[in-house]
């Protein structure tokens, strides 16, 4: 058993469908969290008997205890070009993406990056992530090797591209195929690990691997699809050239059956109505990468469309066209996005989405995502006054939601004091 101590705070449910707000989460201004072997037992208040009913407290009174954060979309092969200057999305691709993925072969490189990978996600306090590789079966193999050891909650699987790339980065239909089918064998639900058939996106992948992808998910029925959707306009231009005969972007992955449940759809910004029906009707998850989306100039994800529609929708960063892998640094470019888009982003909404909501839209809800009884002790400790800025402007803060807009507008890794799995600490600042 281990105790902690500090400001406790996590959801319940989505603020966005509560009548009261203050219904959809539990704050605890000084208590405690109770695990055993890994798993969360109880939070509750502290209580001055507690000093002598426990031998020891790991005590961080002042700080706030969090969920672990969710980042439901990045490219580990990317952290190397992260803040790589001036193109959209293609273009960008060709100049930066590609070189640095075709190091990726050799496994002694994809060992090292990843991780550093790792290392930086949880020195930013995430502790689930949805993460591409490359089309090398050894970079999915390596990710999750690196993951296991530190327990994580991770989502992969080698990305699928058989054309419209470089010649070093190009799989066939069978060969994606046969190397998904051996990654899923050995490393889906291997200690805390899901695979995900990986098509990079439409434009790099045939219509029979598109197939081949099907026939994984049909043979292994709770494995994830992740890929691309409607992320820049000259994109989606491509795609209705290349499926001149399916209905839309969308259409595309749908018609081909990869839609679904376990299906996460990164960006999905050029979206018109009958594609957002077809998210709502096959329960398909939206990934919102803000900070990737502003600094490529890709466009302005529509939040309320998704409301509106009752699509899941979860925060990812997107590196390395995000330029941080901060949770509260991609909610303060949420909030920015909302500002441009007319609609309100709260800092329960963007709290919610980055832990219960992102575990949620990846199905991961009954395992991690807040302190419910049972769930895995998957946390952050964060220090509210990281900076003599921040120190300065909490000072005058009485609720909670203040506190909280604060910390995601002004924050970043410095304010993260350590991160634990399972109940292990796997980062600390000091």
């Amino acid at each position: 058993m281990q105790v902690f101590r500090g400001t406790i705070f996590h959801f319940l449910s989505n603020p966005a469908l509560v009548k009261r707000e203050e219904d959809s989460y539990q704050f605890i201004n000084d208590g405690l969290l109770i695990t055993e072997q890994g798993k969360v037992r109880e939070v509750r208040p502290f209580q001055k008997e507690d000093k002598n009913k426990y031998k020891v407290i790991q005590d961080y009174s002042g700080k706030l205890l969090l969920p672990g954060f969710v980042d439901a979309h990045l490219h580990y092969p990317q952290t190397e070009i992260i803040a790589s200057y001036g193109e959209q999305l293609l273009i960008w691709l060709q100049k930066y993406t590609y070189p640095a993925e075709l190091k990726f072969s050799d496994r002694a490189y994809a060992v090292q990056a990843a991780q550093f990978f790792l290392g930086e996600l949880l020195r930013n306090g995430t502790t689930c992530a949805a993460v591409f590789p490359t089309v090398h079966k050894i970079s999915a193999e390596v990710l999750f090797e690196q993951a296991l050891v530190n327990n994580m909650s991770i989502i992969s699987g080698k990305v699928l591209m058989d054309r419209n790339a470089p010649e070093g980065l190009l799989d066939s239909a069978d060969s994606g195929y046969k190397d998904s089918r051996e990654l899923i064998e050995k490393w889906h639900h291997t200690g805390r690990l899901r695979y995900a058939v990986t098509p990079r996106f439409a434009p790099t992948s045939s219509p029979h691997q598109l197939e081949m992808a099907l026939k994984l998910k049909e043979e292994y029925p709770d494995i994830y699809i992740q890929t691309h959707l409607s992320e820049n306009e000259a994109e989606v231009e491509w795609v209705r050239r290349l499926f001149p005969d399916h209905s839309s972007y969308m259409g595309v992955y749908h018609e081909f059956g990869l839609t679904g449940h376990h299906s996460l759809f990164a960006h999905s910004i050029h979206l018109n109505d009958a594609e957002w029906t077809i998210m709502q009707e096959t329960n398909s998850a939206a990934v919102f990468c803000p900070s990737a989306n502003l600094f490529l100039g890709s466009g302005l994800f529509e939040l309320n469309k998704a409301r509106e529609n009752g699509v899941p929708v979860a925060l990812g960063s997107d590196i390395g066209a995000g330029t941080s892998f901060s949770a509260l640094k991609n909610m303060s470019d949420a909030y920015k996005v909302s500002r441009l888009s007319g609609y309100s982003f709260s800092p329960l909404d963007s709290f919610y989405m980055a832990t219960l909501g992102g575990a949620s839209a990846l199905d991961l809800d009954s395992e991690t995502g807040n302190f419910s009884a049972g769930k895995y002790a998957d946390f952050v400790v964060l220090d509210w006054n990281a900076s003599a800025l921040q120190a300065r402007r909490q000072q005058p803060l009485q609720t909670i939601k203040e506190k909280l807009f604060a910390l995601m507008m002004l924050g970043d890794d410095r304010n993260v004091v350590a991160t634990y799995i399972a109940g292990q600490k796997r980062y600390s600042k000091v």
